[in-house]
């Protein structure tokens, strides 16, 4: 499945680690281009689910259009492919009314899922995956992501230890094709000349970018985190398996369900994870050859990186 190339060539991309101030810019890049922003956040589209995620506020919606988040409830599900074909609907409707998608966030999946299309993959064997789940049960959280550096430790790399869906997916498509999920889904990039011109991501000073998630994650636990989570928790149904695994509410969960003892610790588990997600995410942004590396350096305002997106 892939995205049209000639829609993809009429988007704008801005990418780039948690906290590294992503939505702020990409709202001015928008309201410049006259663009309406499709968000690349895969958290950012369950419902209920906002201060953690760092959903853009109503005000931010309100200065310009947002699409792609609050698609389903905390439950539920939701794939690459099916993220894939809402983009191209949407990116559609956008340009159908003068306007140009410009797609910000930090999942850099869902990035490669747009620029290089999405490898369907062999159908679910749900047979196998009841046996992966009855094993994951017995045998600890942790045993999935071992199954899977054992046969495809590129894929295990990506994927975090918790995230148990996509974990027993890897492990299915070598179950099914005898070859590692990391080898046969290496969609290649596209001809130079069918790329979009437009792909960015923000490059922050590490310590900067440190002390933001910090404060962060500071600022989320004042908003309410802790009672966006009881609401989820107390939900019917409750918030899903892949929902539960987002930073932040994992943390949280842990802390409500008496694994974490003191809340000074779970702040700081949050803070340590997001810092080890923006690490993740620096790879997958330094690693994809469409995406232009834009220098954040601490002294940079907004209008200083606009002016050099714009100029570029």
């Amino acid at each position: 499945m892939k995205f049209p190339v000639d829609i993809l060539q009429n988007c704008w991309f801005l990418a780039g680690p948690t906290a590294v101030g992503k939505s702020e810019l990409a709202i001015r890049l928008a309201e410049e281009l006259d663009g309406e922003i499709l968000s690349l956040d895969s958290m950012a589209i369950y419902r209920q689910m906002n201060i953690g995620t760092a959903k853009p506020t109503q005000e931010q919606q309100n200065r310009v259009p947002h699409h792609l988040i609050d698609l389903i409830d905390p439950d539920g599900e939701f794939s690459t492919a099916e993220y894939l074909v809402n983009a191209v609907n949407v990116s559609r409707e956008v340009m159908n009314r003068g306007k140009t998608p410009v797609f910000v966030g930090g999942t850099g999946l869902y990035l490669r899922a747009l620029l290089r299309g999405v490898f369907e993959g062999p159908p679910a064997d749900w047979e196998f995956r009841n046996e992966l789940k009855e094993r994951a049960e017995t045998e600890g959280p942790n045993w999935l992501h071992s199954q899977l550096s054992n046969v495809d430790p590129v894929s295990a790399e990506r994927l975090h230890p918790n995230d148990h869906r996509r974990l027993i997916r890897a492990l299915e498509i070598h179950h099914l094709t005898g070859q590692p999920a990391s080898l046969i889904q290496n969609e290649q990039p596209l001809p130079e000349e069918e790329r979009p011109s437009h792909v960015y991501w923000l490059s922050p000073d590490r310590e900067w970018l440190r002390d933001r998630i910090d404060t962060r994650v500071e600022f989320m636990i004042e908003s309410g985190l802790m009672a966006e989570v009881q609401n989820l928790l107390q939900r019917d149904p409750p918030i899903g398996r892949t929902a539960r695994q987002a930073l932040g509410y994992r943390e949280m969960i842990d802390f409500l369900e008496g694994r974490c003892e003191s809340l000074d610790e779970t702040i700081e588990k949050i803070q340590t994870g997001t810092r080890q997600f923006a690490k993740r995410q620096h790879t997958w942004f330094r690693n994809l050859v469409e995406c232009r590396p834009l220098e954040r350096r601490p002294e940079d305002t907004d209008i200083d990186l606009l002016q050099r997106i714009l100029s570029s």
